[in-house]
Parts: C-alpha cells; structure tokens; sequence
C-alpha cells in the first residue's frame, strides 16, 4: 500500500464518509477545518460519526473476514476521552457484556484515543493460557504461550490446567503496566459436547463465546487506533478446524477420534477428517444449545458470495485474502473456494502490531 501523508489520508477518507452518507454539502467545510488543524499539530480529530462509519468501513475491508455482509450493523463505543486504567478496565468489562449479550452476540468495537498510548496486551480480550513444563509438555493454548508468561510475570496466579482464563493487562503512556481478572460472571464459556459420541465428551473441551479481537490497530484517515478491540461472532471451524484441531494449537484430532473408536495409526482411514468433522459438528450442536450465535462455514460462504454482490450493486470492489476466505473444511464445495480474489489493502482497515512485549 502506498504511503500518503496525513493530509491526504484525512481528505481520502472523508471524502468517502461524506460522500457514502449523503452529507457531501458538508464536506468542503471540514475539509478546512481538518486541513487547519494538521497543519499546525500534525494531526485532526474524527467527528463521532466519522469515527463510527470508520469502523464499519474498515470492517468491510478487513481481508481475512469471511463476515463481512453485517458490516454496518457494528455497534461503536467511542472510549476516547478516557485515559484512566480504572476507565479503560471497565470500558472493557462492558464490551465483554454488551457483546456477548447472553449468547446474541452483537458485532462491537471500543475506540480508544489515538494519542493516549493505550495499548491492550491481551491477543484476544477472552482468551486461554498456554504454558509449557519443564519436559516440553504444552498445557493450554500454545498460542498464547508468551502472553501467559508475561501475565506470569505480573504475578498472576495461575490454575496451570488447559483452560484457564487469562486476566486483562494493560498499559497506559508511561505508566506501570496493570493487571486484572476478568470478573468470571462475564465470561460465557462453551462445553463442547456431541449429540450422537458421548464419549467425545469426556474429553470435557470447552471454548468462549465471544472472539474480541484486542491486538489489532485500526487506521481511519490517516489516524492510527491502538487499542480498538472489535468483535463478530464465531464461524464453527474457527473453533473446530483451527483452535481445537491444529496440531500447533490444542491438538485434539488423535484424542477425538480415539474417542469414535478409530484406528489413528491406518491413513488412509482418513481418521483426521472424520474427527474434523465430528468435531465441528460438536462445536455447533454445543454453541446452539448453549443459546450462543454461530454460523457454519457453509453458510457463511453463501453470505460472502452475497456480501460480494451487494458490494458490486454499490460499484465497490472487494478486497480478500482467498487463503482466509476459503474455511478449513469442505472447501471445495463452497461458492468462495472456485472465486478469484483480489487481496489488495485498502484503507480504512486494521492491521497487524508487534507485540508490546517484543
């Protein structure tokens, strides 16, 4: 993506925000007033809708997301005049709360300032730790591995078993880093169960519900967002195919399809893929009994396809990552497996950070 100046970022994306929602009669006036601003700060503050349409527009231009067709049903906190850590805790307790909703999960963004220096340690504002012993055994979510032991560190106390809850951390400008248990009443947790393997369920898996998104900056015209945790809701194989399943994550297939009482060591038993998709089956089935929103990657492919053509109606073309795209499994009878993608970044967007600690 080319480098633009603040300057034309700002004029890029106002340009789109007032033209998208009719306001273009208001456009050259701002335009004076940002233009002013940068020039003698270096910098502008977005308007409380420019913000909010910010964050939908960068939703629609998130390359990896199979979710894009609920774009403007993004529910916006603008968190933007705090810069206490009681404050920025608290604003995140309550994303937790408003998004999960009891199980309706609600697609939500916090917006914290952009030159506060707030930044959210957390991967993930719900997330599992990860631990390794002292053989090279793995407990947890390897995944999470570094940011346990930074919470560790802290002084965190530990339960040490597969499914522990990692606290939320913190860290504001110059000030200490902080840290703070989630309080348990907020977290909605999953046990995956199987309708038709009981013994599945004795591996006693489990998942959150709700996936907030925390180590990501959002740019909107020009201005970078650090701390802007966001959030949809689950699509099953992020769950089944990839968290619970990749031999680098939890590692489950071998244990799930002992439990269907397979033969792991023949092959061409195709063991994996029937554990896959009992496993995913199970993610389903448990979310949907548990009353918590999900969507199966079928479904979610017809809803791409739809967003892709609701997006040409409008003359804007998509940008996608067809490897993120395409789900995990079955790809092939999936309407987006036999698409060419185009994966050019656009802005607005959120983009990858380095973490704190490295």
């Amino acid at each position: 993506m080319e480098d633009l100046s603040i300057m034309q970022k700002a004029r890029d994306y106002l340009e789109l925000c007032y033209r998208e929602l009719e306001r273009n009669n208001e456009f050259h006036t701002r335009m004076i007033e940002v233009e002013a601003s940068i020039k003698s700060t270096g910098t502008y503050s977005l308007l409380n809708f420019e913000l909010v349409y910010g964050t939908k527009v960068a939703w629609r231009n998130s390359n990896k997301c199979i979710g894009r067709l609920f774009w403007q049903s993004m529910e916006v906190f603008d968190c933007r005049e705090l810069d206490t850590s009681n404050c920025v805790f608290d604003a995140l307790f309550e994303h937790i709360k408003f998004a999960t909703n009891n199980g309706n999960i609600r697609p939500t963004i916090s917006v914290f300032h952009a030159n506060k220096d707030i930044r959210i340690w957390n991967p993930q504002l719900i997330g599992f730790a990860g631990y390794t012993l002292a053989d090279g055994t793995i407990v947890g979510d390897s995944k999470n591995i570094a940011f346990t032991q930074q919470c560790l560190l802290l002084g965190w106390e530990s339960k040490m078993t597969a499914f522990d809850v990692l606290p939320l951390v913190i860290k504001i400008g110059n000030t200490p880093l902080e840290i703070r248990e989630i309080p348990e009443e907020i977290v909605s947790l999953v046990k995956i169960e199987h309708p038709n393997i009981p013994s599945l369920n004795e591996l006693k898996l489990k998942w959150y519900s709700t996936p907030i998104i925390s180590n990501m900056k959002l740019e909107i015209g020009g201005i970078e967002f650090k701390a802007a945790p966001f959030n949809g809701w689950y699509m099953g194989t992020e769950i089944g195919a990839r968290n619970l399943s990749d031999e680098d994550r939890y590692n489950m297939l071998p244990q799930v399809a002992k439990a269907m009482g397979l033969d792991i060591r023949d092959k061409n038993s195709l063991w994996k893929d029937r554990a896959l998709v009992e496993l995913n089956q199970a993610v389903l089935y448990s979310f949907r009994k548990a009353g918590v929103k999900i969507i199966d990657h079928h479904s979610a492919s017809k809803q791409f396809m739809q967003f892709m053509r609701q997006e040409a109606k409008e003359n804007r073309s998509v940008t996608a990552d067809w490897s993120w795209i395409v789900p995990p499994i079955s790809a092939s009878t999936m309407e987006v497996f036999h698409t060419e993608m185009n994966n050019e970044i656009v802005t607005p967007n959120y983009f990858y950070q380095e973490p704190p600690w490295a």
